[in-house]
């Protein structure tokens, strides 16, 4: 253990967070995600959700504000009655640790796929709400002034 790191972030997450530079992305999937088959780099979180792996990883990591849309969810595909409440948790989360409004994005469930083809890395969670994956766009780290 270490003083001021989150325990629930394992020593693998915490290499890929340190290694990642300004816009590279992370993938938080749901235990539905096709994370092994899609993954570049791929971290199991097996038994965690995404809202508490979430909070533990923004204690850390910059959320982009540079572009216009740092976070991104899979949108609900048209048809699927699934209203995602989890997206409010996210919100709540981001703002809170960012100290501003971050816009999330939804994309499209095949964009979101290529999307997280091209990511840094996806953590594979146990999260078991539908449509929970998220990925997030690391920012700078600014010096203290």
């Amino acid at each position: 253990m270490l003083k001021g790191i989150p325990p629930i972030l394992s020593p693998e997450l915490l290499a890929v967070l340190r290694s990642m530079g300004h816009g590279d992305e992370l993938v938080l999937a749901d235990g539905n995600f096709p994370a092994a088959s899609i993954a570049t780099r791929l971290i199991r979180a097996d038994g965690h959700s995404i809202p508490e792996l979430l909070d533990a990883i923004l204690e850390l990591l910059p959320v982009d504000d540079y572009i216009d849309s740092p976070a991104a969810v899979m949108g609900v595909v048209p048809g699927d009655p699934v209203v995602p409440v989890i997206w409010d948790k996210y919100r709540e989360l981001l703002n809170h640790h960012e100290g501003r409004e971050v816009p999330i994005s939804e994309l499209e469930r095949f964009a979101f796929y290529d999307r997280a083809r091209k990511a840094y890395a996806v953590v594979a969670t146990g999260e078991s709400a539908q449509y929970a994956n998220l990925i997030l766009s690391k920012g700078v780290v600014r010096p203290k002034n």
